[in-house]
Formats: C-alpha cells, sequence, structure tokens
C-alpha cells in the first residue's frame, strides 16, 4: 500500500480528505505540526508528501526545502495543498520542485487524480535504453540515452504536450488549456516556473522561447 504523508493543520480538512484518501486505497500519516513532519520523514519511507504552508512549526515550505536538500528524500513527490494563491509563494514552492501545487478549497476527487497520476508515473521502472530524448508515457518519465531526468508530472506533461506538436508555439494560455482544462487556479506565470524548472533537468535546449509568444520545442537541439 502506498504511503501518503499529510501535514494539515486544520483538523477537519485533514480528517475528511484523509478518509477520501484512505477510501482510494493509499494509508495516510496525519500530521499538524511541521517539525514533526521532518522528524517523521527522517523515520520513516512516504511515497508522496502532501504539505500545507501555513502549520504549527516549519512551515510547508520548510519541509519541501528539506526533503529536497536530503539525497535520499530528494525524489519524494510532493503536492502544496495551501490557501496561498498569490504568485510569489507558488513560484518558491516550484523553484523548490514541488510536483503540484493545489489551492483550497479543493475537491477530494481532484486530489485522489493528482495522487492517482504520481503514483502511475512512479510505477514506471522498466529501463529504457533508447538513445536521446525519450518520453515513457506509461511511467510518466522523460529519458535521455536511458537515464530518467525525474521530472515532476507538471513538466513531464508539458515537454511531452510539446514533442507531441514539435512546429507549434504554445502560449502560457494554450499549456494551462491542455493540462489542465478548468481545473487551474493560479496564475499562468507559473508556467513560466514550470519551464525553468524543466530546462533545469533537460542535458540540452530542447525548449526555444519566442519572444512575445511562447514556447515551442527546438527539435535541432
Amino acid at each position: 500500500m502506498k504511503r501518503i504523508l499529510f501535514l494539515e493543520d486544520e483538523k477537519e480538512i485533514r480528517e475528511i480528505l484523509s478518509e477520501y484518501i484512505k477510501l482510494a486505497g493509499f494509508e495516510v500519516v496525519e500530521e499538524e505540526d511541521g517539525n514533526k513532519a521532518i522528524e517523521l520523514l527522517k523515520e520513516e519511507n512516504f511515497d508522496v508528501v502532501i504539505l500545507d504552508i501555513m502549520v504549527k512549526g516549519a512551515s510547508g515550505l520548510d519541509v519541501l526545502k528539506f526533503i529536497r536538500e536530503d539525497e535520499n528524500l530528494f525524489p519524494t513527490n510532493v503536492i502544496m495543498l495551501t490557501a496561498l494563491d498569490d504568485i510569489n509563494t507558488q513560484i518558491d514552492a516550484f523553484d523548490l520542485y514541488c510536483d503540484d501545487y493545489i489551492v483550497k478549497p479543493v475537491q477530494p476527487i481532484l486530489l485522489i487524480k493528482k495522487l492517482e497520476m504520481i503514483m502511475k508515473r512512479r510505477s514506471g521502472s522498466i529501463r529504457i535504453s533508447q538513445k536521446g530524448l525519450f518520453i515513457d508515457r506509461d511511467g510518466f518519465r522523460a529519458l535521455y540515452d536511458g537515464k530518467d531526468l525525474k521530472l515532476t508530472v507538471t513538466e513531464f506533461q508539458i515537454l511531452a504536450l510539446m514533442m507531441d506538436n514539435p512546429n507549434k508555439v504554445f502560449s502560457r494560455e494554450n499549456i494551462i488549456n491542455s493540462l489542465y482544462n478548468t481545473d487551474f487556479y493560479g496564475s499562468s506565470r507559473t508556467i513560466d516556473s514550470h519551464i525553468k524548472n524543466l530546462r533545469k533537468k533537460l542535458p540540452k535546449d530542447y525548449i526555444k522561447t519566442i519572444i512575445g509568444a511562447g514556447y515551442k520545442f527546438n527539435e535541432k537541439a
């Protein structure tokens, strides 16, 4: 059974969402204090960590930073679940490589779908030796010369979208509409942060900026 650490200091929200997550087949460990969450991460293994930001002790962003600074914990998938919808906080979270950022209130089914998508990506463990840049759709992975580039779900979706349409220039709005449909509640500027992080992980300049228009896949990289 996949294990989830859920950091949330509002008891009612934590209990309701935890119950839905359990019904979907996951094991949930609940915590309301950021410092205690860090201690749990030192002692136990989790497949996904869901973090509220404004909690007791260390903030959710502090916990995210702790995860990303630990070599053993770095691969852990992290979803931010918070009432903070300002662009700066979202960018800070994506700069720390969170996998997703969900603004409260959230429909439980949407959170479950996000978790299922992450687990589907994690299950793609088969080694692929394809040369160059390769998209493993079943495993939700991007590989270069067989090496997993360790993209977040959103980074993978953006890259796959561009590779599927190499001649198209995508504006921020195009990307949002293609990936989220009506489920996106943040600022379109968060797409820039995803692109920034994606470029850091790609071995070549596969994403080209078209000034005043958006982004496109660079087949000549």
